[in-house]
């Protein structure tokens, strides 16, 4: 953390105890203008804080107050909102920074791959400093401690695959685009799958299992739990087959990642900042949003209850927030509130990042207790109403008009409420934030991977693990019952003497132990191998249907 210091414009106060806000001793209270008055109590913490930086009473016009954020209550979750280009990477990064100094992991997805500047240390200009110093801001050049992921392996990072068995069939669907009964039918396939001991490690498995039970070999498997329509099943396919072509396939595989390696800090005790790089992100949106909500979902799953801490375990920034909720159904949206809700006992803070506050559900935008608004435009109808609703979200302002505000806000001007020490919502504070102390760009490609290549995860998941799974077990399965067809087809030939004979091998062998060699068979067999295998690691559903081998 950074010593704050007073703007230069104002006469230097007298030290103040950690996270309270400075005051300025030859002044008394009464003669503080008035929006200082109302606002500036509400962030003078006791405990440590984040700082956003300096209180506004108007254009222009900074007054000798600070605005902070409790770490404590980083966990109440958050949004940060905007127009485009008003600045909201840069709040990120701000947050990230303060967050990795306090001893607390973050993770965000880099879509515009400008966060990989925080590994770099920031460069000194005049302008840069000039904004630094009405802040208070001591700035210094930092860099942090940063891990670099990408999906599949798409892009400079660390792969991050995932099984299908694990990715589960909710979210599934909701990639896929199914509608209710479509996503009903691909729930009984996984839960077929599971019963069954056959692995679904990658699209192809998926696709071999939905084939198998369309098959005259498969039907009668889910006779009893009403079967998988032709129709349905071609749907599934064709998506699974779309979805691939996407270049999905090298997403799902293993080895698996474990969300646990989010939770990491460096040998320094900072807060490792974990990155996820988003190539193509226009061409895949769905995949994005989802991947981010099974993050999520596994974190919750894996991670004990902490109940109230200190500081959070993991700060996740859930960014383009908007592809998540966009078409989502209600059951899928309910399931995203009640992760957000329960997860706050898990010790994970959850921000989300979007262009305005009405792309969030209200169920969702209700557990929200710190909000940074950017600027909001009104060019339209439709602007004007989303500025309305986002003015009626906030409690009572001591700004004359919060929306004239939010809408003339300049770059790195937020409009701030945070969850209190107390648990209850500050004055509403226009902000003039702090400047990032690492690299406002990307870092250079070579940095970075160099950086991949000396993480001890990176061995950990470079390498492709190509186990026998779903896809082999019905091929080895499919072989051996043509081959006992063909067998039977031959002993159906043979002559009445042929078969004179193997009708008495056949009495001989029941008397004299053929059932031991049945069973020796049997417990030879790559499908009785691989059902032990299953029923050693049981599956456990969770979350959206999501679901780890316990470990």
């Amino acid at each position: 953390m950074t010593q704050e210091q007073t703007p230069a414009e104002t006469p230097a106060p007298d030290a103040a105890a950690p996270g309270e806000a400075p005051e300025a001793p030859d002044a008394p209270a009464a003669e503080l203008g008035p929006i200082e008055q109302a606002v500036a109590p509400g962030y003078a913490f006791e405990g440590p804080a984040l700082e956003l930086g300096g209180l506004m009473s108007g254009p222009d016009e900074l007054t000798g107050s600070t605005i902070r954020i409790p770490l404590g209550m980083l966990n109440r979750h958050g949004l940060i909102a905007g127009a485009t280009g008003t600045g909201k990477t840069k709040t990120l990064q701000l947050l990230a920074e303060q967050l990795s100094a306090h001893g607390v992991p973050v993770f965000a997805a880099d879509i515009k791959g400008d966060l990989s500047g925080l590994a770099t240390a920031g460069e000194a200009n005049d302008k840069l400093l000039a904004r630094t110093k009405s802040v208070g801001q001591d700035w210094t050049a930092t860099a942090f401690p940063v891990e670099y992921y990408a999906l599949g392996g798409q892009g400079i990072g660390i792969p991050i695959r995932v099984t299908v068995t694990s990715f589960g069939p909710i979210l599934l669907s909701r990639v896929l685009g199914l509608n209710d009964t479509q996503e009903s039918s691909l729930g009984l396939v996984f839960h077929y799958a599971d019963k069954k001991g056959l692995p679904l490690l990658d699209l192809q498995d998926l696709r071999a299992v939905v084939q198998h039970l369309t098959s005259a070999e498969g039907k009668a498997d889910l006779k009893d739990l009403g079967g998988l329509s032709a129709a349905t099943a071609g749907v599934i396919l064709r998506e699974l087959i779309a979805f691939a072509d996407q270049g999905a396939e090298a997403f799902f595989g293993e080895p698996e990642f474990d969300s646990a390696d989010l939770l990491q800090l460096a040998s320094d005790g900072r807060g490792l900042v974990n990155l996820v790089e988003l190539p193509n992100l226009q061409d895949r949106p769905a995949i994005f949003s989802t991947f981010l909500m099974w993050l999520l979902a596994d974190l919750f799953h894996d991670l004990p209850e902490v109940g109230d801490i200190d500081k959070p375990k993991l700060v996740f920034f859930f960014d383009e927030a908007h592809l998540l909720f966009k078409d989502a159904s209600k059951p899928f949206l309910e399931q995203i509130a009640q992760t957000v809700r329960l997860i706050r006992s898990k010790g994970v803070g959850v921000f989300f990042v979007t262009q305005s506050p009405t792309d969030v559900p209200d169920d969702v935008l209700a557990q929200l207790g710190s909000r940074v608004q950017h600027q909001l435009r009104a060019h339209t109808p439709n602007d004007a109403k989303a500025l309305k609703a986002t003015v009626n979200t906030y409690p009572r302002s001591a700004y004359d008009d919060l929306g004239e505000v939010i809408t003339t806000l300049g770059i790195g001007e937020a409009i701030v409420t945070v969850m209190g020490e107390k648990g209850a919502p500050t004055p509403v504070a226009w902000t003039r934030l702090r400047a990032p102390e690492s690299l406002m760009a990307p870092s250079p490609a070579e940095s970075m991977e160099a950086t991949v290549a000396a993480s001890p995860r990176n061995a950990k998941y470079a390498e492709v693990v190509d186990r026998e799974s779903a896809r082999e077990i019905l091929a080895k399965k499919l072989e051996e019952g043509a081959k006992e067809a063909e067998e039977a087809e031959e002993k159906a030939g043979s002559g009445a003497a042929g078969k004179t004979s193997s009708k008495s091998k056949a009495k001989k062998k029941d008397e004299g132990g053929g059932a031991g060699e049945i069973v020796k068979d049997v417990v030879r067999s790559s499908a009785f191998k691989q059902f032990m295998r299953t029923a050693a690691a049981e599956i456990a559903r969770g979350m959206f249907g999501t679901a780890r081998r316990r470990r």
